[in-house]
């Protein structure tokens, strides 16, 4: 390992972190020395989960991977966030040609505007169709997604919908 730390950042809201991002954070804690999962969010949007909430999920499903911490940065740019976290990658996972076509320019705009690379890891073929979104709407209506998410997740997910449909 080099001397100096390699850190990335991965990006998103996070709401709720799922098993394909888990996947994700997994696969890069393998090629870093050092991942920052930046919970990002709009503080004008209000979402299933507060950031906190969300930093804390995270926190719990990733506890048993080592140089791997959370934290929420509200109505940012994500290479404002890298310059802060002096990281010079960020890792994002790709489910599909759509998500690549999505991903790219803001890729490309990240490194001309800061020199920050971006480095896109393949999601796992299983988990293609997991999206945070999808996965809320399911849930709300009784569906299982207890493979979805990571088991701390679960339990606040339908405690979060279940008081939401009251």
């Amino acid at each position: 390992m080099p001397a100096d730390p390699r850190r990335c950042v991965c990006p998103g809201s996070y709401d709720p972190f799922t098993a394909g991002h888990l996947d994700i954070v997994t696969r890069a804690s393998a090629l870093y020395d050092e991942v920052v999962v930046a919970v990002l969010f709009n503080p004008a949007k209000q979402g299933t989960f507060e950031p906190a909430e969300r930093v804390a999920l995270i926190e719990a499903s990733t506890a048993h991977l080592p140089g791997v911490r959370a934290a929420a940065y509200g109505d940012r740019l994500v290479v404002d966030v890298c310059a802060e976290l002096e990281a010079g990658v960020l890792v994002k996972g790709l489910r599909d040609q759509a998500d690549y076509g999505y991903e790219l320019p803001m890729a490309q705009m990240n490194r001309e505007m800061t020199g920050v690379e971006t480095a896109f890891l393949p999601g796992d073929p299983a988990m293609a169709h997991y999206s945070s979104s999808l996965i809320r709407l399911i849930a709300a209506h009784g569906a299982d997604v207890s493979a979805m998410v990571p088991p701390p997740v679960l339990g606040p997910l339908l405690e979060r919908l279940r008081d939401r449909s009251q």
